[in-house]
């Protein structure tokens, strides 16, 4: 990992798209998702090593959810005894980061991306079109403020959303969707600085963001935009 601590970069993650619930029960974090992801739903060891594994995963059936570990860098322990008890890997998922001014060195194109919260029916039509539902949008209205959606336009027709919001004076970019039609044309990128402008005006330095490995399109559009790998994670799931 480098240039920003990994206890930053999960602490922003956590209070931007925050599960239901979070508790702990010895060195691990049980997280309540109701339905709003993997994210929100994954149990985190807290401590060194791995202990009780089977009270986590008691835990985690309790709630009637899936049996979901991250597994972030530096736990190859972890990673190890999971797999021996069957757990497979699931969404390699990295983290990019960058001071919001490498993001706003250049204005948004006029009437191409506009900040709006609550999100309009338009924004959560695109979202659950790309299978952000009701219940991730719960993880939304979840979050403390400051916090907003931003909603594109191209062609005279709405192209895309995303969400962003802020934990202290680092923010963090989520649920980017672009209508597959306005793909390939500049979208994700206004999106993406327009949601940079907003934090910065909001008092942000850093600004964060996750996509998975399989993302290759989102893979290159952060690193075009001068973004840097900060960590990597992935879940190991019981099928």
């Amino acid at each position: 990992m480098s240039g920003l601590p990994q206890q930053e970069l999960f602490e922003t993650i956590q209070a931007t798209w925050p599960p239901a619930d979070a508790k702990r029960l010895g060195n691990w974090t049980i997280r309540d998702g109701q339905g709003g992801g993997n994210r929100v739903s994954a149990t985190t060891l807290d401590g060194a090593k791995p202990e009780d594994i089977a009270a986590a995963e008691a835990a985690m059936d309790d709630l009637n959810q899936p049996r979901l570990f991250m597994v972030r860098q530096g736990q190859e322990e972890l990673d190890q005894t999971l797999a021996e008890r069957g757990y497979e890997i699931k969404d390699p998922t990295t983290a990019y980061a960058c001071p919001v001014g490498t993001l706003t060195d250049m204005p948004v194109p006029p009437v191409s991306a506009f900040s709006i919260w609550p999100p309009l029916a338009i924004q959560r039509e695109i979202w659950h079109a790309g299978g952000v539902g009701p219940s991730r949008l719960a993880v939304m209205e979840r979050v403390a403020w400051p916090k907003t959606s931003i909603l594109a336009r191209a062609n005279d027709r709405p192209a895309g959303t995303a969400f962003v919001a802020l934990q202290r004076k680092s923010a963090m970019f989520h649920a980017l969707e672009v209508v597959p039609e306005q793909r390939r044309k500049g979208v994700g990128n206004n999106i993406l600085r327009a949601a940079a402008h907003w934090a910065q005006d909001h008092g942000a330095e850093q600004f964060y963001l996750l996509v998975t490995d399989a993302n290759r399109s989102a893979n290159a559009l952060y690193c075009s935009a001068g973004m840097s790998v900060v960590g990597r994670y992935h879940y190991r799931v019981r099928q």
